[in-house]
């Protein structure tokens, strides 16, 4: 045992500087993937002002209230339907005789909502009635989908080719050939889609909403050992 135990500990430094001292080739891949939306996400709201906090609370309250009927009226289920603010600030005055004591006028209050409607052909109808309701606030409008794992998954599958291609082109150009990889890394993520407008998809009979296609993009870097 005196004797087989350095040896053992020298063989496996041995291996371990082998491996260290490998050649390797690192490359980045990218794909991209395009799918058409089938859910959108708003976000819009009530905001009033009233002379009292409490008076502008409740009118902003009562207006948020024939909204969410609204849209529960449009086909909307409460799990998509989130209240995202609820603010209540003073209004000061623009001018006072003494500039170091500004008063209170009145009150703002807002009260916003995050909605994802999950039928695009609906989402016409579905602005037109909020609008309808009382809502004068508007955050914007994202689309989406609601399953996005098979575009993630293609758009994958083309990083790892195009790491792959790339790759396979640089060995050959440098004599030298591909060798098992050594690890596979997903870089960078998806990145959040934005809609690419095409205003002959246009939708919704009062409020038209161009959907267009969103693009999924994911990186991969791949490396692999090369030899002669």
């Amino acid at each position: 045992m005196r004797i087989l135990l350095p040896l053992l500990v020298a063989a496996t430094l041995a291996g371990g500087a082998a491996a260290e001292d490998r050649a390797t080739l690192t490359m980045t891949g990218e794909g991209r993937s395009a799918a058409a939306p089938d859910m959108a996400t708003i976000t819009l709201g009530v905001v009033a002002e009233a002379d009292t906090a409490r008076a502008a609370m409740d009118e902003a309250s009562a207006s948020v209230a024939a909204l969410l009927a609204a849209l529960t009226a449009a086909g909307i289920e409460g799990r998509d339907v989130q209240t995202s603010a609820l603010t209540l600030n003073p209004l000061w005055t623009t001018y006072s005789p003494t500039p170091s004591k500004p008063e209170i006028t009145g009150f703002t209050a807002s009260n916003t909502v995050t909605v994802r409607v999950r039928a695009l052909d609906g989402l016409g109808e579905v602005l037109d009635r909020v609008l309808d309701t009382g809502a004068n606030s508007f955050n914007g409008l994202q689309f989406g989908l609601q399953d996005p794992q098979p575009a993630e998954d293609a758009a994958r599958a083309a990083a790892v080719a195009d790491a792959r291609r790339k790759a396979e082109l640089v060995a050959g150009a440098a004599g030298v050939r591909l060798g098992p990889i050594v690890s596979i890394t997903e870089a960078g993520g998806m990145v959040p889609p934005q809609p690419m407008m095409r205003m002959d998809a246009a939708m919704g009979e009062s409020v038209p909403v161009a959907a267009g296609e969103l693009e999924i993009v994911k990186q991969v870097t791949i490396v692999w050992e090369i030899g002669g």
